[in-house]
């Protein structure tokens, strides 16, 4: 076993046989050119391989104790090892053969007793080809980082335009403007406390999270089509003028199913569609526009309902003062049975300690805690 170390800048091949004078044949006809590791066994090639990664392997197939057919199964079967190009080397030149050996994973064969200048000029081309693929691989590991890279950046983009679009349709200026944004937190919260509790997680086992929280944004599209007066009045609304606002499900319904006419099967619309048309839905079956009750509520409009409803009782609108976080939990948990799904509203008081953080801040929620505990 013996190194040619006259260049550490040469590309290193093992060469595997048990026959000394292959080895010393091979050697003589590479060494000039690479490094080249010579061994006798393939229980010593693994040992090597252990301190050593060579560009090539050329191994013998017809070996005592370990076989070349069995070294390449070990070597494919290591993350560690897998990649390394394998030639064998043989005297067994009938087709079955050299089929099995190829099937196994070896890139070629070498006939034995072999020709050293055609050694040479076999092991130059394979290292050449795997340098064009080692290349290549990079390359597309390059390219998949920039399309991933430039699919965040637009899919960020996306989430502003997004954000802005439904802060306009809520006509909220610079302070409560971040109905959006906490109503989408709020729903993240609820919705990871869900599938932990393993509650309704069969429903939810094939949904796309990241996406249907960014379509939970336009939940309330549809007041783009609702009047200020209506939208802004600063205070409680007529019979008349709350049956205009309930339109705002069926206007935003109507929007997203005319986005859907150039869309082909679009998952972000689906979700988006679900929010718009159900999230005032009662489980009792006295909510709006469909009267739908229980479970014939899609699940997602039965997890926007409580959402939407906690941001609204904790924030202040034009027609109310923001109610406390305790007050608000109290409202939603009496709601149970009635306007919210029974067993969401258990998931809900599981977290709502994280809905007062990310509705009022972890600093407002620290010191409200610490007043209910003085």
């Amino acid at each position: 076993m013996s190194e040619n170390r006259n260049s550490i800048d040469r590309k290193l091949i093992m060469l595997v046989d048990d026959n000394p004078a292959n080895l010393v044949v091979g050697k003589d006809a590479l060494s000039d050119v690479y490094r080249v590791l010579t061994v006798p066994s393939a229980a010593k090639m693994f040992e090597m391989l252990e301190r050593h990664k060579p560009e090539l392997i050329l191994l013998d197939v017809d070996m005592p104790e370990t076989s070349g057919y069995d070294a390449i199964g070990i070597l494919k079967a290591n993350p560690a090892t897998r990649d390394i190009p394998v030639v064998f080397l043989t005297a067994m030149t009938d087709a079955n053969h050299e089929l099995k050996g190829l099937s196994m994973g070896a890139i070629d064969y070498i006939a034995k007793p072999f020709s050293a200048p055609l050694l040479k000029k076999r092991v130059e081309v394979h290292l050449l080809v795997e340098s064009q693929r080692q290349k290549l691989q990079d390359y597309n590991d390059n390219l998949q980082e920039m399309v991933a890279a430039k699919t965040r950046t637009v899919l960020k983009l996306q989430n502003k335009v997004l954000r802005a679009m439904a802060e306009l349709v809520e006509g909220r200026d610079t302070t409560t403007g971040n109905h959006i944004e906490r109503t989408q937190e709020c729903l993240r919260i609820l919705l990871s406390t869900m599938l932990e509790t393993g509650i309704y997680r069969n429903e939810a086992v094939d949904w796309d999270v990241e996406l249907l929280l960014q379509s939970s944004q336009l939940h309330d599209v549809g007041k783009i089509a609702i009047q200020d007066n209506i939208l802004k009045k600063p205070g409680k609304l007529t019979t008349e003028e709350f049956d205009e606002m309930k339109k705002h499900v069926v206007y935003g319904v109507e929007f997203i199913k005319k986005l859907e006419e150039d869309e082909d099967d679009s998952l972000f619309l689906q979700y988006a569609k679900t929010f718009v048309a159900y999230h005032h839905e009662k489980w009792d079956g006295s909510g709006y526009p469909h009267k739908l009750s229980g479970k014939d509520i899609p699940l997602l409009g039965r997890l926007m309902a409580i959402v939407d409803v906690y941001e609204a009782l904790t924030s202040t609108r034009p027609y109310k003062v923001a109610f406390d976080h305790e007050t608000a939990v109290r409202i939603i948990c009496e709601g149970s049975g009635t306007h919210f799904d029974p067993a969401l509203v258990k998931v809900f008081e599981c977290c709502a300690d994280q809905l007062e953080i990310a509705t009022s801040g972890e600093e407002q929620a620290s010191l409200r805690l610490q007043e209910k505990r003085a």
